[in-house]
């Protein structure tokens, strides 16, 4: 946790890498403090085919999901830092977006919380 899942249009590629654009994420994400290094993850999809408005070019969406626990104003801030860091790298997309979504703690599973070994229940158990 927390996973970030970019999408954007194929085109994007041609004008940066998906190490730099992943790589930008990653970085924006760790420097805010909110999430352990090693619990980052981040991968982009980009789309051959889509649809945009008239006139518009290229887009690029990022898709944050977080363990719940941290403030609006945290989250805020975390879209924010990430879309100020992708328009200086991509600034000629059209559509450029981020928003934030939290997992309930209460309904998450992962592979450490099924092990039968793991009785304290923590979800980096084993890692």
């Amino acid at each position: 946790m927390p996973h970030f899942i970019i999408e954007c249009s194929q085109d994007i590629l041609q004008q940066r890498t998906p190490d730099e654009i992943m790589d930008a994420v990653y970085s924006v994400a760790e420097s805010t403090g909110l999430f352990a290094v090693n619990d980052i993850k981040v991968r982009l999809q980009p789309y051959q085919y889509y649809r945009l408005g008239e006139g518009k070019k290229k887009f690029l969406h990022v898709f944050g999901h977080i363990m719940q626990g941290r403030s609006t104003e945290q989250k805020a801030n975390l879209s924010k830092l990430i879309s100020t860091q992708l328009t200086e790298l991509l600034p000629d997309v059209s559509f450029l977006s981020v928003n934030i979504n939290e997992f309930e703690t209460a309904t998450y599973s992962n592979k450490a919380l099924v092990n039968p070994e793991n009785t304290s229940y923590d979800r980096h158990f084993g890692l």
